[in-house]
């Protein structure tokens, strides 16, 4: 892996820095997950479109830019640096858009790709049920085939977005004699449709960043089906791996937290406990190496390999990796640390409402603990008993 940038690789990141520095708003946005923020955080992606920063590595037919993985790690460099607004269709344009690409029919993809890039249309993921979190072949939520449609029953819980989303992409079970993995398929449907109703959930900060969505007899088009019927779970399985490999968590956010964690403890740093500095450091020297250990799997897939099981490593490192760095930074606050975020000083508000969310890292895209357990078997070959 070269580790110096070219000539037209710097002259990308100068035109990145300087339209971020002309569009993004001098002001935060309300949280995406109330009606406001949303609406606010949608309007931001409609800029972005406009501006041909959507999503720069889709082709330019649906949306994007044509660049490749390293200047889309450059992109997300510049754009953590400058504090640009959360991306509110994440589930569409890092999950789902690069599953649609790979497995989507090309009436699929000029269905959905040029929306989902636009912003017009937020996805929700609609994976996890009560009894079917990290495990998803115990999934339940079945899909009878009628004619020209599938007739969905069931419920998801702790769809992300979709308290506000338009969309959302489901792991049904469409053979009923099936177990497991086995007789699964890949489903995008409305949440408009009649037959689907959408009740939020609270977050511990109050606000309705998930919500459970119940199906009662909701009739959805057969074409709405991505790839084959029963294949669903190997659709599922790709779009696991963009979650848990490079597109959702790019290492620019947490190099970002790093920053912000040096000057925090330079704001804050005079009189605590010198352990704090040395985990300071630990923080900044994580993020880079996480940086460092993307940019080497940029260059393995461009050079023709694949995303695998070692995926899950990767996603232990940043998500552990986040709370620490969240838990450096409490540490410090000290006793404005206690204080819910609402009633914080400025500089600590921020700091807790990212605590809270670190908390569920370990959780979301699979937990940790399952990731352990595909590590052990995929990566290191031991045996399952």
């Amino acid at each position: 892996m070269d580790l110096t940038f070219t000539p037209a690789q710097e002259a990308f990141r100068a035109e990145v820095r300087a339209w971020l520095d002309a569009h993004v708003p001098r002001t935060p946005l309300p949280s995406m997950d109330t009606a406001e923020g949303f609406r606010r955080h949608c309007e931001w992606e409609r800029t972005l479109h406009d501006g041909g920063w959507a999503m720069v590595s889709w082709p330019v037919e649906y949306g994007g830019r044509g660049c490749n993985l390293i200047e889309w790690l450059i992109f997300e460099e510049e754009y953590w640096a400058a504090e640009a607004p959360g991306r509110v269709n994440q589930n569409g344009i890092f999950l789902l858009g690069p599953t649609l690409m790979e497995f989507g029919t090309p009436e699929q993809k000029a269905r959905y790709l040029p929306k989902m890039a636009r912003g017009e249309e937020v996805w929700a993921q609609g994976w996890s049920e009560p009894n079917a979190g990290s495990d998803m072949a115990a999934i339940r939520t079945s899909a009878r085939l009628d004619g020209d449609h599938y007739v969905l029953n069931g419920q998801k819980t702790w769809c992300s977005r979709a308290a506000f989303a338009d969309w959302i992409f489901c792991l049904v079970r469409t053979d009923p004699t099936s177990e497991r993995h086995k007789g699964l398929s890949f489903i995008l449907m409305p949440l408009d449709t009649p037959g689907v109703r959408v009740r939020p959930i609270p977050q511990l900060d109050g606000e309705t960043g998930f919500a459970e969505v119940f199906f009662d007899d909701a009739r959805v088009p057969r074409a709405n089906r991505l790839g084959e019927e029963h294949q669903g779970w190997k659709i599922a399985m790709a779009t696991a791996g963009f979650e848990r490999g490079l597109m959702l968590r790019s290492p620019a956010r947490f190099q970002a937290t790093a920053r912000r964690l040096r000057r925090l403890w330079e704001a804050r740093g005079a009189g605590a406990d010198p352990a704090l500095r040395d985990l300071v450091v630990r923080a900044w020297m994580d993020a880079e190496a996480y940086s460092l250990a993307t940019y080497a799997t940029a260059s393995r897939l461009l050079a023709g390999g694949a995303i695998g099981a070692e995926a899950s490593l990767g996603k232990i490192f940043w998500s552990e990796m986040d709370v620490r760095m969240h838990e450096t930074a409490l540490a410090l606050l000290g006793s404005d640390a206690g204080l819910l975020p609402a009633a914080a000083p400025p500089e600590a508000a921020g700091w807790l409402d990212g605590f809270l969310f670190s908390l569920a890292g370990p959780i979301y895209a699979g937990t940790n603990e399952i990731q352990r357990n595909v590590i052990a078997e995929r990566v290191l070959g031991l045996p399952r008993d």
